[in-house]
């Protein structure tokens, strides 16, 4: 690694298509600024890509001038602030294409969801988008993916092909299940520690409808509609993947009425069987109490956003996550002791996923996504805090019934990075610091839930100062 020294955007600039701005540049707030607005990135520099090859020389320039690096797409998930880096900025490379009889999809770095699913439906074919049309593909699938068809078909991740990555010598690897066979399984959930992805390729499945929505009930009732949404996951074909919400909506004009302000319990559903068997297995939950709003129906696959109806506003947020290997009568309880009615839980959003069928069992070709046996994820939405965030009880409360992990994913905000160890079984962790020492030594992609190289063969820990 050469000197550091002052970065000269003037040197970059005559090595990239894309524009480079520095602090104060026009353009410079619009382009740091995440949709989660709770990351503010301060970087040294700005590459605004417009293709593989100025990647290929930003990191070139940055691994040179020791600029650790960072990326974004929409800052959806944002973790560490690119504080002093070098921030690739992606948005603009959003090509998406479909080849239908190989139900294949490629997707450009800075590609959203909504493209794909639209590009995808007019073939008959739907990604493993998650809850979200607006969220980045390459993001959200480098953490495994977890979305509403996730008990039928699995993490996003799994169906993952090709990769194409910039490695931190400023070269683009081809990472396929024969190729960079290491690379390609570390990527496929290791989130964004080994390269800029500049194209993913991925497999597409044959849905067109869903019958899908979600059931909303009044605060009070969520004593018994937890309880009957917990009973009846115990028995539901993988064809349906549900969540349950307990949400805190502000008191806004763009929230339906019957949500505003108050707290609620909202029941998600995507089915991929017929209305009629839709409606048998929906009835025991609608029985327990009046819903004040209910729009499951059979929806067209391009309408699945309407499932969580998640913000379409960049606005800031915490988001946790632990895993459960259980949901038991005494977990429901302390859930609504630290969630419910009256316990002043500032969360916009507690939700309980429910896990099992095709997230339950080992990817087709292996991949970095673990943490398979649990039965649930537990995440918290929740707004800008201080050090003492309310929001972190919820999480904690429920640590008993925990696996001791969390979902990558689920994890958004500065003070959710912590010892990426806990995001990984011990095996899984200690081979993606082997990948980690081989593809990145100096640690150039550190601005996320970072997986340190580890000791190498020489000596210690190596990473930019």
């Amino acid at each position: 690694m050469s000197v550091a020294h002052r970065p000269d955007r003037t040197e970059l600039g005559s090595r990239v298509r894309g524009a480079v701005l520095g602090p104060g540049d026009a353009g410079w707030d619009e382009e740091i600024a995440p949709f989660n607005a709770i990351g503010v990135h301060r970087p040294a520099l700005i590459v605004a890509a417009e293709r593989r090859e100025d990647i290929e020389e930003a990191v070139r320039y940055a691994a040179g001038h020791r600029l650790p690096v960072a990326v974004q797409a929409t800052g959806h998930g944002v973790a560490t602030p690119a504080d002093g880096g070098l921030l690739i900025s992606t948005r603009r490379m959003d090509a998406v294409a479909v080849d239908p009889v190989a139900r294949i999809a490629r997707a450009e770095a800075g590609a959203q969801w909504h493209q794909v699913i639209e590009a995808a439906a007019h073939h008959g074919l739907a990604p493993l988008n998650g809850s979200s049309p607006l969220v980045g593909v390459v993001g959200y699938t480098l953490g495994g993916g977890l979305g509403p068809l996730a008990r039928r078909y699995g993490y996003a991740a799994d169906r993952v092909t090709r990769i194409h990555v910039v490695t931190a010598e400023g070269e683009t690897r081809e990472a396929t299940p024969r190729r960079h066979a290491d690379l390609f399984w570390a990527l496929r959930g290791g989130k964004g520690n080994f390269g800029v992805v500049t194209a993913i390729e991925f497999g597409l499945v044959p849905v067109t409808t869903l019958y899908a929505g979600g059931l909303f009930f009044a605060g009070d009732a969520a004593e018994p509609v937890l309880a009957a949404w917990r009973d009846r996951t115990a028995d539901l074909p993988e064809e349906m993947t549900s969540s349950l919400a307990l949400l805190r909506l502000p008191d806004a004009p763009f929230i339906p009425e019957p949500l505003r302000g108050r707290l609620t319990v909202h029941v998600r559903v995507a089915f991929l069987g017929t209305p009629g068997d839709g409606e048998k297995l929906l009835a025991p939950l609608r029985a327990v109490a009046p819903t004040v709003l209910d729009t499951v129906r059979e929806m067209p696959y391009t309408d699945v956003g309407e499932i969580h109806m998640d913000p379409v506003e960049p606005t800031p947020y915490h988001e946790r996550s632990i895993l459960l290997d259980r949901l038991d009568e005494a977990a429901c309880r302390r859930l609504l002791e630290v969630a419910g009615a009256g316990s002043g839980c500032p969360a916009f959003v507690v939700e309980l996923r429910h896990l099992g069928g095709a997230v339950g069992r080992p990817a087709p070709v292996p991949n970095a996504v673990g943490n398979r046996a649990a039965a649930f994820t537990l995440t918290t939405v929740s707004p800008p805090a201080g050090p003492a965030d309310p929001a972190r009880s919820v999480t904690a409360a429920l640590e008993p019934w925990g696996t001791g992990r969390a979902y990558v994913n689920f994890l958004t905000g500065p003070d959710t990075v912590g010892d990426a160890r806990r995001l990984y079984d011990p095996e899984t962790y200690e081979r993606l610091v082997r990948v980690k020492r081989r593809y990145d030594p100096h640690n150039l992609f550190r601005f996320n839930h970072n997986i340190l190289p580890g000791p190498g063969p020489t000596g210690p820990e190596r990473r930019l100062p």
